[in-house]
């Protein structure tokens, strides 16, 4: 069933802005934010993530850390696909910054696990077998085996890790792209992979962004000048580093089948990991 016709089921009929297109389709409807996940039948744990993801914009208001809200107390479902409704933000007054994201992760870096529900480890590599089963032979077989043994190592290598920072909760995705910079400061937004797991997780996210994606180095220099800490000092970057290009292979994969620029990225990921050369620029997708 398309997006529209879960949204329209869920009351919100006509007329809806899509502002996005990822692991959800995200509508403007009311007023409202509406998320529409995927068929929940095929990927039943995404049911319960939306729901968590409620659970933590709640958390996160009673913890005075600025972040989204729900507008509704859970998740539906709706013809069979995970629906969250959520209250939209103002407009930015500007694009937000790395610099933006440090003092919300160090707010919540600050806390505890919360008490009412549990928080799942951040699985990073998790979703890398459903990415690449939706890309199906859209990409080269070898391309996807290659992959998997890539997650393999890099889960292994990743339990075996000695942290820098205390273990706690984190966003999970801390990109710039995930803070809204309203007129009452900056505000973090898709609260989906929050987890109980290594801060350094948090933070090796911006620096393959800097190494990967073009981020210049002064913004990411702002960035660890305010959180206080550059996660490529700990001997662990590199395998959080590896585990996430792994992952982001995958992500882009699943969207080949439908997408000729998402495959060309993928190509290019996949190679610039076989030939070892970590000077390869990716490009957002």
């Amino acid at each position: 069933m398309e997006a529209r016709e879960v949204l329209a089921a869920a009351g919100f009929p006509g007329g809806a802005e899509l502002l996005a297109l990822g692991e959800n389709a995200v509508f403007a409807a009311d007023g409202l934010v509406v998320k529409v996940g995927r068929d929940a039948a095929r990927h039943p744990e995404l049911l319960e993530r939306a729901g968590r993801e409620v659970a933590v914009a709640r958390w996160l208001a009673a913890s005075g850390v600025p972040a989204v809200r729900a507008a509704e107390e859970g998740a539906r479902q709706v013809e069979g696909h995970p629906v969250t409704v959520w209250h939209r933000l103002p407009e930015a007054v500007r694009p937000a910054e790395p610099r933006d994201l440090a003092p919300l992760l160090t707010a919540v870096h600050a806390l505890p696990a919360p008490e009412d529900f549990a928080l799942p480890r951040r699985e990073l590599l998790g979703g890398v077998e459903r990415w690449l089963r939706l890309a199906g032979d859209a990409i080269d077989p070898a391309d996807a085996a290659y992959l998997r043994e890539r997650r393999d190592g890099f889960a292994a290598a990743a339990a075996a890790l000695v942290p820098h920072l205390p273990p706690g909760p984190i966003h999970g995705d801390a990109l710039a792209r995930n803070v809204h910079v309203g007129a009452d400061g900056p505000v973090l937004v898709d609260l989906e992979t929050f987890s109980c797991d290594l801060r350094e997780h948090d933070l090796v996210v911006l620096a393959l962004s800097r190494d990967r994606y073009g981020l210049a180095a002064d913004a990411y220099e702002a960035f660890t000048e305010a959180y206080g800490w550059d996660v490529r000092e700990w001997d662990g970057c590199g395998v959080l580093r590896g585990a996430r290009e792994t992952a982001s292979c995958a992500w882009v994969a699943q969207h080949a089948p439908v997408n000729g620029a998402a495959l060309a990225e993928f190509r290019r990921r996949v190679a610039s990991l076989r030939d070892g050369d970590p000077s390869v620029r990716w490009y957002p997708f």
